[in-house]
């Protein structure tokens, strides 16, 4: 199993902060769309980063299948909303907790 990096890039830097009513309501979709890897244990982390750019999004995801992951993604709310867009990477070294077991 690997791990990928998900960075979700907002439209602008307070994004986090000053949503539209619109842009709640596709956020809110896009939380739903990933809410079957986090039920699973897949999803390791994910939410919304404040720094010193403003605010984005990151998702931490172990898969099997790269592919399947990014096509996943590509048909995520903000993706075809172009409300945002996703960037993906692959851990290629470091430390990971271990799955956690599903009784």
């Amino acid at each position: 199993m690997a791990t990928f990096v998900f960075r979700l890039q907002a439209p602008r830097p307070n994004f986090a902060l000053d949503m539209t009513e619109e842009e709640r309501e596709i956020m809110t979709r896009h939380a739903a769309y990933w809410q079957p890897l986090i039920d699973s244990g897949q999803m390791v982390i994910f939410g919304p980063v404040l720094d010193g750019t403003g605010s984005w999004g990151l998702g931490v995801v172990e898969a099997d299948d790269e592919e399947q992951l990014r096509a996943f993604a590509a048909s995520d709310p903000v993706v075809t909303t172009q409300t945002a867009h996703i960037e993906m990477g692959k851990l290629l070294a470091g430390f990971v907790r271990p799955a956690p077991t599903i009784a």
